[in-house]
């Protein structure tokens, strides 16, 4: 089994669903009492939500990476950024190492491709669902055509993911609010809403709404199990 190495901590409430997750997968696909080889290297998420809300994008990415690469020292054979909004500094941290970089929006497109989606709304934070880090990727890449919320929606959904869930808390109200933007979405014309955000799915999930939801925090997970279950390929 190879080891797979966890970027975590942003926010840790979400980290807890990609350990379990990652596990519980493992142990699906081998049984007994099988769990999966993890290096997880988590940070502290004040300073990150600082950086990203003042901009210094540079700063943040400066902890990524060497967090991946204290990861890549400890063993591990891919990489995971738990985290949607951090995925803006992903190819400065896969260039700063020599092992892969799984990243979510791939992850998240292929799952999307093989489910014939073309057209999909997207909540996340405001740099995610503003900025074109993610959105470009889906689109250019994969043909897959992104609509998102106004702009007051996207602060709804925004505040609620820094002030509510980063905290572990869920409110119903809250719950209320996405599931209106999501139906807001499916009005646009999307066949699907992304889960965008990894603790977006600790308020929201496919019980709550017909619109089917893709949870980034189960899809990258998966891929992460995928992976770790890969036979090594020996060099010749």
């Amino acid at each position: 089994m190879k080891t797979i190495g966890l970027i975590g901590g942003m926010s840790w409430e979400s980290t807890v669903s990609y350990y379990q997750a990652i596990n519980k997968g493992v142990n699906k696909q081998l049984g007994g009492l099988h769990s999966a080889k993890l290096v997880l290297y988590s940070v502290d998420f004040a300073e990150i939500e600082r950086y990203q809300h003042q901009g210094e994008w540079g700063k943040a990415a400066t902890i990524l990476i060497n967090a991946a690469s204290a990861i890549e020292k400890a063993g591990a054979d891919a990489v995971l950024i738990c985290t949607n909004t951090m995925h803006k500094v992903a190819e400065k941290v896969e260039a700063s190492i020599t092992i892969p970089l799984i990243h979510i929006a791939d992850s998240t497109a292929d799952v999307l491709t093989l489910n014939k989606v073309t057209k999909v709304g997207l909540l996340g934070t405001r740099f995610t669902m503003e900025e074109d880090f993610y959105t470009q990727r889906l689109t250019a890449n994969y043909g897959i055509e992104v609509v998102t919320p106004t702009a007051e929606e996207r602060e709804v959904v925004h505040h609620v993911i820094y002030e509510q869930l980063c905290k572990g808390v869920i409110c119903e109200a809250s719950r209320e609010a996405y599931i209106k933007i999501i139906n807001s979405l499916s009005a646009q014309g999307a066949q699907a809403v992304i889960l965008g955000c990894t603790e977006i799915a600790l308020l929201v999930n496919q019980s709550h709404t017909d619109m089917p939801l893709y949870d980034t925090t189960t899809i990258h997970a998966n891929a992460a199990v995928n992976f770790v279950l890969q036979p090594r390929v020996l060099a010749p």
